[in-house]
């Protein structure tokens, strides 16, 4: 399977549920983590759409993000990075 592939809906809410947990570990004073999860809530699982989701990261919390990942959602993830 490609990087471009969508995963199994399991997967793609995995990934999609521990993005929305780190991004509530920042601080929201100016909107700025209401802004990203309510991007990350309405992204559905269509081709490489849940790579956009890793994206929103830079390398420190894409790291975060594979370890709070099972064996499959971390394999997925590397595909991408």
């Amino acid at each position: 399977m490609a990087y471009t592939d969508a995963p199994s809906d399991a997967i793609f809410n995995e990934i999609k549920e521990a993005a929305i947990e780190i991004w509530m570990t920042y601080d929201n004073t100016y909107g700025y983590v209401d802004e990203k999860v309510n991007y990350i809530d309405k992204i559905k699982n269509v081709k490489d759409n849940w790579g956009t989701i890793v994206g929103m990261f830079d390398y420190s919390n894409q790291q975060k993000l594979l370890s709070k990942l099972s064996p499959e959602a971390k394999a997925k993830v590397k595909e991408w990075l």
